[in-house]
């Protein structure tokens, strides 16, 4: 997912978008958001580094500029992320709704071992507990930054949108890992 580089790299745009916004208007902070996600990406391909993130990133920062210029105002920056927050959430929800939590989906065809686990009464309960933490960490992203959204604080959604994101990623990707340990269902050796 990047590691401690790509939380950096992620956080540059919606770090430099809001106070380039607050002391030069909308425009500019786009540019220079634009700019930040453009500077990475070269930067990304001068040291050779993996560039896809870099081009994710870069698409993700050209949609949320996009929706913010159309709107006419900085928070549109954060709703492509708020509402995917909710899109989420409910994937994750609706997954556990019809009995195939997606962290055990995910995990099944990651790893090789297709749909098998599914057969595991104890694998299916540690992938329903890690499919819920997902949900509550999307949930809550969506809940929090929805409300500053509604309240036009920019700069409190920002830090929200920083300090709800890798964080809580991080909680929840160590619950999946704990619950793919417990269930046995370490990845498929090849030969």
């Amino acid at each position: 997912m990047g590691g401690f580089s790509g939380l950096i790299y992620s956080s540059l745009p919606v770090v430099v978008f809001v106070p380039v916004n607050t002391w030069r208007g909308l425009t500019t902070a786009i540019w220079a958001a634009l700019g930040v996600a453009t500077a990475i990406l070269i930067w990304r391909i001068v040291r050779r580094d993996p560039v896809q993130p870099a081009i994710s990133g870069f698409l993700g920062v050209g949609v949320c500029a996009f929706i913010a210029y159309r709107m006419g105002e900085a928070k549109g920056f954060f709703l492509f992320g708020i509402y995917a927050s909710l899109v989420y959430a409910g994937a994750f929800v609706l997954s556990l709704l019809v009995r195939w939590p997606l962290a055990g989906v995910i995990w099944g065809f990651l790893n090789g071992h297709g749909s098998d686990w599914r057969s595991d009464r104890r694998a299916m309960r540690l992938y329903d507990l890690a499919t819920a933490v997902w949900a509550v960490v999307f949930g809550a992203r969506y809940v929090v930054q929805n409300h500053f959204y509604d309240a036009d604080s920019t700069g409190l959604l920002a830090a929200a949108r920083i300090a709800m994101g890798w964080p809580l990623t991080a909680v929840a990707l160590l619950v999946t890992i704990w619950a793919v340990r417990r269930a046995g269902h370490l990845p498929v050796r090849k030969s």
